[in-house]
């Protein structure tokens, strides 16, 4: 499942303008080029964080950025994974992850981007109720 989750997610991201380094993934994670986006991995990462979204900054191959700023990010689905999300949620995930980005100059925006991030994790709690 953290293999299609990684999957459908690096394809929904290429779907919506981003570019995956290595076209897709065959394992956990991928890295994204994001100077289609005219974002730097910092940047990004900063960003996101603020959605409460969490991606590391990364260099990507032949990477023009200095190793403290970089070109892309890298995305991991374990954590998404283990609260429970599947497919359907890796689609809503890189939405709202090009949303942030797209929309990072917009308060509002990034505060109603923020409160989806929170609805999506209460749906997938860390630690179900198990006495449900």
């Amino acid at each position: 499942q953290i293999v299609a989750n990684a999957r459908t997610l690096a394809a929904a991201l290429g779907h919506l303008g981003f570019r995956i380094v290595s076209g897709g993934t065959d394992n956990h994670l991928f890295m994204v080029d994001l100077r289609p986006k005219k974002i730097t991995g910092k940047d990004a990462s900063t960003v996101l964080d603020q959605v409460h979204i969490t991606v590391n900054k990364n260099l990507i191959p032949f990477d023009p950025e200095s190793p403290m700023i970089t070109s892309g990010i890298r995305i991991g689905t374990p954590a998404l994974t283990t609260r429970g999300m599947k497919e359907k949620e890796m689609e809503k995930v890189a939405r709202l992850i090009d949303q942030a980005i797209t929309q990072r100059a917009d308060e509002a925006a990034l505060k109603s981007i923020c409160a989806e991030v929170l609805t999506l994790t209460r749906e997938f709690p860390v630690y179900p109720d198990l006495d449900a």
